[in-house]
């Protein structure tokens, strides 16, 4: 199986084009908030299983806040992430994933791509793939892929 991990593109559509040109097939495609408008587009464009949220940019939105949901035997947690102080540390996001027993916690709003395993949770932000905030502001998001053990394996990738 094969996940596309996006966040925060804000309504621009063209590079999240490219991205999804870049991966190639996708089996599910999970976006952390800050859509901005983007549902119908990226409801349009693919057709796989879709989990969106809304994020502190997604006003009047209907997307859920949160959603809880199994990748293969892995329990994921996803959230935009503001409600948790992320741009300050991931601490409290942590704990919620922890008070939800889940393995995999995935959320946005900081524009920058952090990848955390301890304790045996998984903490994952994709990054921004139109408003990039890290070193070298390339537009990023995660390929997760699972095997038939479901093994898993993230990859970061950037646009050129």
């Amino acid at each position: 199986m094969r996940v596309m991990i996006v966040s925060d593109t804000h309504g621009r559509h063209a590079r999240l084009d490219r991205a999804l040109e870049e991966a190639g097939h996708i089996d599910m495609f999970i976006h952390l908030g800050d859509v901005e408008g983007g549902e119908d587009y990226i409801n349009a464009v693919i057709s796989c299983e879709k989990h969106m949220v809304r994020g502190n940019n997604d006003f009047f939105s209907e997307l859920p806040r949160e959603e809880e949901f199994c990748i293969g035997k892995y329990r994921v947690f996803i959230t935009h992430g503001h409600s948790y102080y992320v741009s300050l540390d991931p601490e409290h996001i942590r704990e919620e994933g922890e008070a939800r027993n889940v393995d995999i916690v995935m959320f946005g709003h900081t524009h920058k791509p952090y990848f955390d395993q301890k304790d045996g949770m998984i903490l994952l932000n994709p990054g921004s793939l139109s408003f990039p905030r890290q070193e070298g502001r390339k537009g990023s998001y995660v390929l997760l892929e699972t095997d038939g053990q479901d093994k898993l394996k993230f990859e970061e990738k950037y646009l050129d």
